[in-house]
């Protein structure tokens, strides 16, 4: 996390800043303040407080001169995540406090629920099928109703039932249960996740090289095979490229089609190969196909670097689509179908 600048200027500071100052100064005993401000209040200060850093004492004193007058300054403040989260919890139930510093902390400080939203439905449904049903049925009533969607669908059938039937009955669960379970899946499931996915560094610089443009590719490709001509080789192997989506079967071609703006993919096929751009309008109607040569053609001359671009963005959608596995793509020196 980078380091705040510490305050300096009273005038650079916001209202909202101004008034998390002063009651940090005025400290965990002066928590009346806070309880006559209403939520969308205390919201705003909360989420200034948190990010303040360090404020000079002169700060501080200005401050409080223009708050109170004639109160001094009590010297140099630290505003910061746990600061913030104790004060608001000498006044506030503690399940509002979390909400609360969960929503300014961020990205950065999200929960086990949320992290676990990213997980590949058929990764955790593999991993919740050993588990009993009324702790499947906690976990898929904390994350989106559509990852859950996908992760019952993964489950042997009659244990999916069980957990639906628990799920209906739920009552609200202890804390210290949802402490518990959250601590089984960091340290049993999510530990186990991060080994398991570790990825080969090759395939990390095949994904780094995809979104060159052709012409950065090709020079980084060209100087590793005179060093390394084994890496060079392999990073090609797994790169997938623009004509790899030639190895799609028909209903991949149509999920992509749907799922790429008309114009990025007029763009991308004006730079095919006539094999590939043939494939493509052969899996559209013959009116649509028409009209997409229609565009290509009226768009005359265009720039190769547009063109890569518009093909390094089909196929991200490919992987995109790939990964929630609606279509199956196959890497260019891959002999079987992979699912990225």
């Amino acid at each position: 996390m980078a380091m705040k600048v510490a305050v300096n200027d009273i005038k650079n500071l916001s209202g909202p800043e101004k008034a998390a100052i002063v009651l940090l100064a005025l400290g965990e005993e002066h928590t009346k303040i806070w309880e006559a401000l209403d939520d969308e209040e205390i919201k705003e200060v909360s989420q200034a407080m948190a990010g303040l850093g360090t404020v000079s004492a002169s700060v501080v004193e200005d401050l409080l001169v223009e708050f109170v007058s004639g109160m001094s300054s009590t010297g140099a403040i630290m505003g910061s995540y746990e600061q913030t989260q104790r004060l608001l919890a000498s006044f506030m139930p503690a399940d509002k406090v979390d909400a609360l510093m969960e929503e300014i902390r961020g990205p950065a400080g999200r929960t086990m629920w949320d992290k676990l939203g990213n997980v590949n439905e058929a990764v955790l449904a593999n991993y919740l099928k050993n588990e009993y049903p009324q702790t499947v049925a906690v976990v898929l009533s904390k994350v989106k109703s559509d990852h859950a969607a996908r992760v019952l669908a993964c489950l042997p059938e009659d244990f999916a039932l069980e957990c639906v039937t628990r799920m209906l009955r739920m009552e609200p669960v202890q804390r210290e249960i949802l402490d518990k379970i959250e601590m089984t899946l960091r340290t049993e499931f999510m530990s186990n996740l991060a080994r398991t996915s570790k990825r080969d560094s090759h395939e990390m610089m095949a994904e780094i090289f995809n979104n060159f443009d052709r012409q950065t590719e090709a020079r980084f490709i060209a100087a590793l095979e005179e060093r390394n001509r084994e890496a060079a080789e392999r990073i090609r192997a797994l790169m997938f490229v623009f004509e790899d989506l030639s190895k799609l079967d028909p209903g991949g071609i149509q999920t992509l089609l749907r799922g790429t703006p008309k114009e990025q993919l007029a763009l991308a096929l004006k730079g095919a190969s006539d094999k590939l751009r043939d494939m493509f309008f052969s899996n559209m109607s013959e009116r649509a196909a028409k009209i997409m040569r229609e565009d290509m053609d009226s768009m005359g001359p265009v720039r190769l670097k547009d063109v890569d671009a518009a093909q390094v963005g089909m196929v991200q959608v490919a992987k995109d689509l790939a990964a929630k596995g609606e279509i199956m793509l196959a890497g260019s020196g891959a002999d079987d179908e992979l699912i990225y």
